[in-house]
């Protein structure tokens, strides 16, 4: 009797104890704000522009594909309609639960019938956002009470719109498709809110099971809508179940889309990228290719800059239908830089005051020697044009007066200046570069180009470029300001490159603009970079796989698609000029003998002078020529010593000078040297004041 009444006693708890467990083992989980849910991403990435409009788009999840949330009110009514009557018909009247729908499913187990399930749509959105509820295999009384739960804890928070919305965008349809949007785009080749009736028939078969063969999917197709024609749901049927169609991307992007969008990325990325920039960017290098394409030119590529912000408006890395490595990226891969460094050498030999614009440079044969023979540079058109000022070696861009302008500076610091601009990849000691650095033997990259010219538009003050559409990256004067002024005014002169270019050449524009172009060795390169006061443009041409253009230079590659790109960015607002910084002197100047017409000419403070006149030998200060410092000399045991004598060459005249060897002194100006093994000095002196004195060793 006793153990009766404990028992009686003890099933309330145990009760009590079975209920909470079973509350416990069906809570649901916390049900997410509708609005986070919506901005979760979907499988693909897509890189928009600085207005949010889409450039290109990628697939980053391999399991799944799913495209951007769609709004209720972006989707066929039509499809709506069909797919609510046929998966949850009184879904605007229930809670969460069909109480109807469950009894009869009880009803039809109970007799052995069939029949469908009583899942409700808020049940499925339920389990899709939810992993815990929608693992494989979960069939259980037990799932579907937890289930129930979840969806009553949905309705409760979410709207019945919303509640819809999530199970459109988030309902399996077909293989690895998930979601209405991309079921129409990748299925039927259209937006949602233009589906047919058929093909809506179609997604609502799939919708019940999106692993049925095709002639399941036509029956229940044909049975869900019997308004429509059977014949027209074939045919959709066919047409939505073959292959896939593309998603409709403008994919204007496409290698800036790859670096910005790796493995691994989702949703939405916003650069600060300008689609019409990039797009009239593109057009124009289409354009000038397509005039070049019986010259052997295939590729191009073109950067565009906001001066002010530093933002990159068009990243263009590969152009042109014949392309055979449209693949690569053209804005960062590196090429030879030709006469483009120019500008920074001489920018750093007037803010050093070694040259003026109206110093004089002589434009003749030159030998140099260096550690691994004789450097003799040359002009584009193998002429020599005698004594030329600054202004009108860079405007013409001359080789030998930039040698000449390097021998002064020396080749470190120029290598310095090069790196503190932006030419980041130049980062071996100047040895390693030698006098060649002048003509632009190193290899740069486009987005190099358009920070470095970028820092003379912005008078010496020099940062980062960025993609990022609201940072604007710091800047620091990284060149004198009144000699990125006077180079700015050099580069915007069409006069002082008329010689070579003339009067009307492609860098000629109807408003101010700086420009400086560059071909390579053996014309596998061509440069045209230039600014405004709003916009720097950097354009290369040529051929990814390295081989040579025929007979296509700066002027004629790169140029004509800068201009274009200029012309279309200032179109009905043309820049206005720059302002010259306080403290430069505008001065007249003339030349003696005549080499120039007399000019008024642009001075950094204390560097003027009336005339500017050839130095005679008397008044030349006197250094040795060649050999150069640090030159390694091997002798030849099968060369008689006799016919292995080493010339020694100085300029400029003293009274008493001669050249010494190891302190023994040598006859005769330039003297000769039967070269003997080991480290060797020698020098140029008077013997009271040394001149000059460099270095050699003879193995």
């Amino acid at each position: 009797m006793r153990n009766n009444v404990r028992r009686a006693r003890a099933l309330p708890l145990v009760l009590l104890a079975l209920l909470g467990l079973l509350l416990w083992r069906t809570q649901p989980a916390p049900v997410p704000a509708f609005a986070i849910l919506i901005t979760q991403p979907g499988s693909e990435a897509v890189l928009l522009d600085r207005q949010g409009r889409e450039l290109a788009r990628r697939r980053t999840d391999a399991d799944t594909r799913r495209l951007g949330w769609l709004p209720l009110g972006a989707i066929s009514p039509d499809l709506v309609r069909r797919l609510v009557a046929a998966e949850d018909k009184r879904f605007w009247q229930h809670d969460g639960i069909d109480w109807w729908a469950i009894a009869s499913a009880a009803r039809d187990r109970l007799t052995g019938k069939g029949g469908r399930g009583a899942s409700t749509i808020s049940m499925q959105v339920a389990a899709l956002i939810d992993p815990d509820l929608a693992r494989a295999g979960q069939r259980g009384a037990l799932d579907k009470l937890a289930q129930m739960r979840a969806a009553r804890a949905l309705e409760a928070r979410w709207r019945k719109r919303q509640i819809l919305e999530a199970w459109l965008n988030l309902l399996p349809l077909r293989g690895d498709v998930v979601g209405v949007d991309a079921a129409a785009r990748l299925l039927a080749g259209r937006p949602a809110a233009t589906l047919e009736p058929a093909e809506n028939a179609v997604l609502v078969a799939l919708a019940r099971r999106p692993s049925a063969p095709a002639e399941a999917v036509l029956r229940r197709a044909c049975r869900a809508a019997p308004d429509v024609d059977c014949a027209a749901i074939a045919l959709a049927t066919a047409r939505l179940l073959g292959p896939r169609q593309r998603v409709e991307s403008p994919d204007l992007a496409p290698h800036l889309a790859d670096r910005l969008l790796p493995p691994g990325t989702r949703g939405a990325v916003r650069s600060s990228i300008d689609a019409d920039v990039q797009t009239l960017v593109q057009v124009a290098l289409d354009r000038q290719l397509a005039a070049l394409g019986q010259r052997n030119v295939r590729d191009a590529a073109a950067v565009v800059v906001d001066n002010e912000t530093g933002r990159i408006l068009a990243w263009v890395g590969s152009a042109g239908t014949a392309s055979r490595a449209a693949a690569v990226d053209g804005v960062t891969a590196p090429r030879q830089a030709g006469s483009t460094l120019k500008p920074q050498l001489y920018a750093l030999a007037l803010e050093r005051r070694l040259l003026t614009a109206a110093s004089l440079l002589d434009d003749s044969p030159v030998d140099l020697e260096t550690a691994t023979g004789l450097y003799i540079p040359q002009n584009y058109d193998r002429g020599f044009r005698g004594p030329v000022s600054v202004r009108t070696a860079l405007g013409n861009s001359l080789n030998v007066p930039a040698v000449r302008a390097l021998l002064l500076t020396d080749v470190e610091p120029f290598r310095q200046r090069l790196q503190d601009v932006g030419y980041r990849g130049i980062d071996r000691p100047g040895d390693y570069y030698g006098f060649s650095l002048a003509l632009g033997s190193a290899e740069v990259t486009l987005l190099e180009q358009a920070a470095a010219f970028r820092t003379l538009a912005l008078g010496g003050r020099g940062g980062a470029l960025t993609l990022d559409p609201v940072a604007r990256p710091d800047t620091a004067q990284l060149i004198d300001p009144l000699a990125a002024a006077i180079i700015r005014d050099l580069l915007s002169d069409t006069a002082a490159r008329s010689a070579s270019f003339g009067e009307e050449s492609g860098l000629t524009l109807p408003f101010p603009a700086a420009v400086k172009t560059g071909t390579s060795k053996a014309m596998r390169d061509n440069w045209c970079i230039g600014f405004s006061r709003r916009f720097t443009v950097a354009v290369w041409v040529g051929n990814f796989e390295g081989d040579a253009m025929i007979g296509v230079s700066g002027t004629s590659g790169a140029a004509p698609a800068w201009a274009a790109i200029m012309l279309a960015l200032h179109d009905g607002a043309p820049p206005t000029g720059w302002a010259l910084p306080a403290g430069i002197e505008r001065r007249r100047v003339r030349f003696q003998p005549a080499v120039e017409p007399p000019r008024e000419e642009l001075f950094l403070p204390g560097t003027w002078q009336p005339v500017f006149a050839l130095a005679t030998p008397a008044e030349q200060a006197p250094r040795l020529v060649a050999p150069g410092d640090g030159s390694l000399i091997a002798l030849d045991p099968d060369i008689p010593p006799a016919r292995q004598l080493l010339v020694i060459r100085s300029i400029g005249q003293r009274p008493g000078l001669f050249i010494a060897v190891d302190g023994r002194r040598l006859p005769g100006l330039p003297a000769r040297w039967a070269p003997e093994p080991g480290v060797h000095e020698m020098s140029l002196t008077d013997g009271r004041t040394t001149y000059d004195r460099v270095r050699v060793t003879v193995r």
